[in-house]
């Protein structure tokens, strides 16, 4: 087995290869003076099980070019299996046709993984679970809830809380922590979006008096849902407000908007590389997914059951 990463998240990728006691693969993986991506690989990878670690965020074009070209890379240097360890899938959030004449670019970004040679595919908390069906090779979605829930019993053992899902298509993922947090109450902010980048908050279902929110989402990109969710629950007189998000994406001016919102703590995990911003900030931490992937990578590479994992 080994591993290779491009430049997306070389952090996450040497926590995996520290959890799984091995050194990344020797490669460059660079750009020409017209920012043309080069890849080479520096090690005899023939006939190796090979993992190619790569969120495809910001620069979500660039990243994934890099993952194409590792790919490629790696299927004319005649690697025998090479798996696509994708914590955060780029592109998740077009997968349907929202109108006429616009694109399905989930299911584009799935074809050209598959065409470059990828065997499979690993992520983490897909944004819809159909995305699995855009490719025609095996894919595994992991779940973040159990590390999430571990968090929480160790850092909020003995609050009073509920689980709130900010909107409504969110409720699945919900429902999966609170049956992990001893099948806590639910709840779900009703939102309405005017336009893409911005929510309206309209009504909380469920009771939120006098309780401790854990909101839960799978992105957090611009934060005005959350924010919004926020100042919801604690207008409904919320004891406490606490965010645990999958992958942090924070583009433009989120962070800030976190810092100044009722949030007490926005808790991501490292399936993209924090933008710097985020190290300035008081509300936000880190927690790390890497033993998560590390063990699906082992099981992966072992032929054993990875759905075990979530049991």
């Amino acid at each position: 087995m080994k591993l290779l990463t491009g430049n997306a998240n070389i952090g996450l990728a040497t926590a995996i290869a520290g959890y799984l006691d091995l050194e990344l693969t020797q490669a460059s993986v660079r750009r020409f003076a017209d920012e043309e991506v080069f890849v080479e690989i520096h090690e005899n990878v023939r006939g190796e099980d090979v993992f190619v670690i790569q969120s495809t965020g910001f620069p979500a074009n660039d990243n994934l070019m890099e993952l194409l070209i590792c790919i490629d890379a790696l299927k004319r240097s005649s690697a025998r299996r090479i798996t696509a360890v994708v914590p955060y899938f780029g592109y998740a959030r077009q997968d349907r046709k929202p109108g006429p004449r616009t694109p399905i670019s989930a299911k584009l970004v799935a074809n050209l993984i598959t065409v470059a040679g990828a065997d499979r595919v690993l992520s983490v908390d897909l944004h819809a679970g159909q995305i699995q069906g855009f490719f025609d090779i095996p894919t595994d979605n992991l779940y973040a809830a159990p590390v999430m829930s571990a968090d929480i019993k160790a850092r909020f053992a003995g609050r009073n809380i509920i689980v709130v899902s900010p909107d409504v298509g969110g409720v699945v993922r919900a429902r999966s922590l609170s049956k992990r947090l001893d099948n806590a109450p639910l709840a779900i902010v009703d939102k309405r979006r005017e336009r893409p980048g911005e929510s309206e908050v309209m009504n909380i279902i469920g009771d939120v008096a006098g309780r401790f929110c854990i909101l839960v989402d799978d992105i957090v990109d611009s934060a005005g849902t959350l924010c919004n969710a926020a100042a919801a629950l604690r207008a409904a007189d919320a004891e406490d407000v606490v965010a645990y998000v999958s992958h942090g994406v924070l583009s433009g001016g989120a962070v800030a908007r976190v810092d100044g919102s009722t949030l007490s703590e926005l808790v991501i995990t490292d399936s993209i590389m924090p933008p710097d911003a985020v190290a300035g900030s008081a509300k936000i931490r880190l927690l790390t997914i890497a033993p998560l992937l590390g063990e699906a990578i082992k099981r992966i590479a072992d032929e054993s059951s990875v759905s075990s994992l979530f049991d």
